[in-house]
Parts: structure tokens; sequence; C-alpha cells
């Protein structure tokens, strides 16, 4: 005993005690810290999504140049069923403090792999016409496209999703991997089809989602006779239930049978999550994934070949704990990780 807590004096005290000697880990905290062996506190600044740098955009003429992937907050909940108030998880979010910026499972460090950018808030005609702020919504994705840069939202209700997919898929439909305890495939409640509870019918409607390309995972709840739509246009849905049975290696297995090599979409809701693990959120459903599995299921997408996603449905006036937007701030964490392992980045 004495030997080894000799050896590890020795190696790992006095003028050692900075050292770190496995080279992974030593390219990682070169990165970080400065040569005093400061690292910048994670509370202080001004705060953005997964601490990226801020980039100021004038929408009349956007500048994106030297951009790989734009995080971009979509502040609306217009389109909601039950609760509101996801229009406050762009700003819960950005206050979350300790997200990354290095991914274990993955060794990367997207922030600094990857040229990222917060570049504000969808810039909005209207905060009371939904069908305004879609076309808002498309028109500011169609511009961030444009440049050639990913999009990454953080919303906002699951509606944003239908104007992304509209930017997206315009030239051709895209795969999607959505991971949800909703199918959102239902038609108009109340006279309007174009709710958080349908985004993904009107998008294979619209032309701009594969449903034969597209998995819905963790769905639940007693919404089910809505759904019929998933089943009939050819898409793939594992309940929350089948996963106990399938296990995470097989579930990710067909996610990524389905999407193949096409361009995918990543859409995860937060209510995903069991409500244990997220709370905030406007429709909660029991029975649901924990954090843990959701990380797995991210991580196991490593090689997709992303084109974009987005973040939806925290609305942290539910949550006194932060844990939702916590969770939010990782999961967004985790779909940024992918980004540079998908095909088209490395061939870029």
């Amino acid at each position: 005993m004495s030997h080894d807590l000799d050896a590890l004096r020795a190696r790992f005290g006095g003028d050692n005690e900075r050292l770190i000697y496995d080279e992974g880990f030593a390219r990682v905290a070169s990165r970080l810290f400065d040569p005093k062996g400061t690292r910048v506190a994670p509370f202080a600044g001004i705060p953005t999504l997964l601490d990226a740098p801020h980039r100021p955009v004038d929408w009349s003429a956007p500048d994106l140049s030297d951009l790989d992937v734009a995080l971009l907050g979509v502040p609306m909940d217009l389109g909601v069923t039950n609760r509101n108030g996801s229009r406050f998880g762009p700003r819960a979010l950005r206050t979350i403090e300790r997200v990354g910026p290095y991914n274990h499972v993955l060794k990367t460090m997207p922030t600094l792999d990857l040229r990222v950018a917060d570049i504000g808030d969808v810039p909005f005609r209207s905060r009371f016409d939904l069908a305004t702020s879609h076309e808002d919504i498309e028109a500011t994705v169609t511009k961030v496209t444009r440049a050639g840069v990913l999009p990454l939202s953080v919303g906002g209700d699951h509606s944003i999703s239908l104007p992304i997919l509209r930017a997206l898929g315009r030239e051709r439909p895209v795969a999607m991997i959505h991971i949800d305890a909703h199918c959102d495939t239902s038609g108009p409640f109340d006279g309007c089809k174009f709710h958080h509870g349908g985004p993904f019918r009107q998008a294979v409607l619209d032309g701009v989602l594969d449903p034969t390309r597209t998995i819905q995972i963790g769905i639940r709840g007693s919404s089910e006779y809505l759904w019929e739509f998933s089943a009939a246009s050819g898409m793939t849905v594992v309940h929350a239930e089948e996963i106990s049975d399938l296990g995470l290696k097989r579930s990710v297995e067909m996610a990524r049978e389905t999407v193949g090599d096409a361009p995918v979409y990543l859409s995860f809701d937060i209510d995903s999550l069991d409500p244990a693990f997220a709370p905030g959120t406007g429709t909660p459903e029991i029975g649901g994934l924990s954090t843990r599995e959701a990380l797995g299921l991210l991580r196991g997408l490593a090689g997709i070949r992303i084109v974009g996603g987005d973040l939806v449905e925290v609305a942290p006036q539910y949550d006194a704990s932060t844990n939702t937007a916590h969770a939010g701030a990782q999961m967004l964490f985790e779909i940024l990780s992918l980004v540079p392992f998908s095909p088209s980045f490395r061939a870029a």
C-alpha cells in the first residue's frame, strides 16, 4: 500500500499536479484551460445555447459565413393543445450551465470541433398568429440552409417542425428520427391542422417528409386513436413499452435501418422523457424514457446523415427544479455531437 501511495504521489503530486497523462484527455484539457490552469467559469458571461458564441444576425441581409451549425431559438407556442409556456424554452436552455463541451462517449467536443454559433431567435412578425409564425420559421430556416449551415432549433411547441421540414425538404423529402411520447400525426383540432399534434402528417402530405424512412420512438399515452396516419403512411412506430423488450441496441438498429443513408431530420420532444425526469412540459405522459435511455438512443445514431434537428416542448414554469431545461440542453448537446460523424460533414 505504501509503495502504491508513494508512486501515486510521485506521479500526481508536487510539480506534476496539473499533468494529465492520457493523450486524449490532455488534448481536451488543452482546449479548455489557459496556461495558468484557469477555465472560463460556466456561470459567467452572456448565456447562450450550449455556451456557443453568439452571432448577431441582421435577417434582412444575414451573414452566416464560416458556420457549420446554427443554434436557433424558436420561442413560439401558439400550437399547443394543453398547457402553454414552451415559448420560454429557448431562454430556459440558455441559462443551463455545465453541459458539454466534451462528449465522453463519442469523444468529440462539438462546439470546438465544429463552427457553431447561437444566432438568436426567429424574428417573428406577430406573437398572436400561428400561420404567420410558421411562415417566419420557414423563411428563417431557409436562409440558414441556403447559406450551407445546418440548423438545430430549440422550441417552442412541436408545430415548429412543420415549417422547418418545409425548408429542409423542399427539393426532396427527408427521413426522420422522431423521439416523442406522441406521434403528432393527428388531424385538425378545432378547425386548425397546424397545431403541435399534427406536424408530421402535414409534412408527409406536403411532400417534404418521407414516411417510409421515418421512425417514431417512445410513443405512449391515451391519444393512440388519433395517430392511424403513422401506420397508414408507412412510418415505423416504437412504443415506450416495447423498448424494455427490444432493448436500446435493437431500438437504435431499427432507427438506423429505417433512415438508411438518406438525409435525416432528428426531432426530440422533451415529453419523450418520463415526467420524473422532465416535468416541465405541456403534455406530460408517464411511462416514458429515462434520461439514460435517451442518451443511449442519441449516441447510438452517430454516423447518420443528419441535416437538421430540434429540441421542443420545454415549458420551464412547470418545473421548479430546472431538471427539464437541463435535460433539454443535454439532448441538444447530444444531437449536436452527431454532426461531426455525419457523412455529409466528413465529406466537406
